[in-house]
């Protein structure tokens, strides 16, 4: 929070009481909800001259296990005051073990392409606007390339010039006829999009076409949406896409890297530093470090760095994220045109050859 000194300790009361009461604590008469509701300051200390870093204590009882209300709960109001930024959260373990994180995580999505021990590799069928043939023929050029993951760009949804059940035929139907690369097919991976009947309408078309693997936008299809097609389809792994992600004043690792984890997103997309968005290294790292973290008893989600990264920064990636990641580079790789299967091909072995130290 930025506050002076003078008011700090006034204004962490009023963001305790307006994210669990929102109401003066002077007319709750009822024992319990003023015992056991209302937010209260744990702690204030000031990081910065006017920066102030405030811990809040809240009921898990307000939650529900509601993924939609816990992040109404951690900053709902608050969050349309500037000078307030959600940081972190502490989440008690039975809430964690309620929402029940990755149904796959990291692990699964290596076996699923028999890689092991070396770093994933992902790219993104795109621009807007090509026809499903097109976007089929792009994905077994990927393939013959050695991808891992082809997935949609995520502003692909069910426009007219690409329909979702079109795409997805003629974008599977591609790679079968793909032998497989390194011991192992590419896997295709659509995105779904919609209100959350149409997502479950997507699903049994992919699920029909052999697909295993979607991505969702989890702050456009709103979390409890994306938590309810994670619980009902324990088949599915699902790669959270950060589209939105950064609108509200959320700290990045919490959103990214542990919400949408907890949730049950077993890869997360984030921009990398260095590339066309602004993320620092230091945010970067705590974003992975929050993804793949096995202290809290979840199956650890893999990290993929993505957001306008080239070939030349994959051993620099590789070095700083180690190999439980996978690296998603698209438009670079489609700069190159009629010579798309070659530079995807230097992509992927580039990233087999890596060696650490």
């Amino acid at each position: 929070m930025r506050s002076d000194a003078q008011s700090i300790e006034a204004r962490a009361r009023t963001i305790a009481v307006e994210q669990s009461v929102e109401m003066p604590v002077a007319a709750v008469s009822d024992d319990f909800v003023r015992d056991q509701i209302v937010g209260r300051v744990e702690t204030i200390a000031e990081k910065q001259p006017g920066i102030f870093e405030v811990r809040i204590a809240l009921a898990i009882e307000t939650v529900g296990n509601d993924a939609g209300q816990l992040i109404n709960m951690l900053f709902g109001n608050t969050s349309l005051h500037e000078d307030v930024m959600l940081h972190d959260v502490e989440l008690p373990s039975e809430l964690r073990e309620s929402f029940g994180g990755p149904r796959h995580g990291a692990d699964e999505l290596r076996r699923r392409v028999g890689a092991s021990a070396r770093a994933l590799t992902c790219s993104a069928l795109k621009p807007q606007g090509l026809a499903p043939k097109a976007l089929a023929d792009l994905a077994r050029r990927f393939a013959q390339g050695g991808i891992d993951y082809i997935k949609d760009d995520h502003g692909l949804a069910d426009q007219a010039y690409a329909p979702f059940a079109e795409r997805v035929e003629a974008i599977t139907a591609a790679l079968r006829g793909v032998g497989p690369t390194d011991g192992q097919a590419a896997l295709y991976v659509p995105s779904l999009s919609g209100d959350l009947d149409t997502m479950r309408r997507q699903i049994a078309i992919a699920t029909q076409a052999g697909v295993d693997t979607v991505m969702v936008a989890p702050m456009i299809v709103g979390l409890a949406n994306f938590h309810r097609l994670v619980r009902d389809n324990p088949t599915l792994a699902f790669i959270a896409h950060p589209s939105m992600a950064g609108a509200a004043r959320i700290a990045p690792p919490l959103l990214i890297g542990k919400l949408f984890r907890m949730l049950g997103a077993d890869a997360v997309v984030f921009p990398n530093h260095g590339g066309r968005f602004g993320y620092s290294a230091d945010t970067c790292r705590a974003l992975a470090r929050e993804a793949r973290d096995k202290r809290d008893g979840l199956r650890p989600a893999l990290p993929v760095p993505a957001g306008g990264m080239t070939v030349a920064r994959v051993g620099e990636m590789l070095d700083f994220y180690g190999t439980d990641v996978m690296l998603l580079i698209g438009g670079a790789l489609l700069e190159a045109g009629e010579r798309l299967l070659e530079a995807t091909a230097a992509f992927t072995a580039e990233v087999r050859r890596y060696r650490s130290g």
